[in-house]
């Protein structure tokens, strides 16, 4: 069964850094995509950014795009989130999720981590 486990969230002045760690478990990856996502209170969940766990390609949302990288490490089977320039619409609970990359969508989610990032 698929575990996915998030870390790395916080509280955070506006201009800040904070980098988040999916630690997935269960089954090999290989033919995997990874995703970030995120939801504020009384909003919609929205996508952040995802990356295929066997070659690397990376996708982002608009709105994080040049501040966030994600990125993976095959060997700690861990998806990180690097997110740097923080701004106070950043503030969400950040869920990590995976899906086949032959699948139309996110088949398996984390439980979060708040992140909150003050003016």
């Amino acid at each position: 069964q698929v575990q996915l486990v998030e870390s790395g969230g916080g509280l955070v002045q506006a201009g800040g850094s904070l980098r988040l760690s999916c630690a997935a478990s269960g089954r090999a990856f290989s033919s995997y995509r990874m995703g970030w996502f995120r939801q504020a209170p009384g909003k919609e969940r929205e996508f952040v950014a995802t990356i295929t766990w066997s070659g690397g390609t990376t996708y982002y949302a608009d709105s994080v795009k040049g501040r966030f990288t994600i990125s993976r490490d095959t060997a700690k089977n861990t998806v990180y989130l690097q997110m740097n320039s923080l701004k106070p619409e950043d503030t969400a609970v950040y869920l990590c999720a995976a899906r086949r990359v032959v699948s139309d969508s996110f088949d398996y989610w984390g439980q979060g981590t708040q992140v909150t990032v003050s003016s």
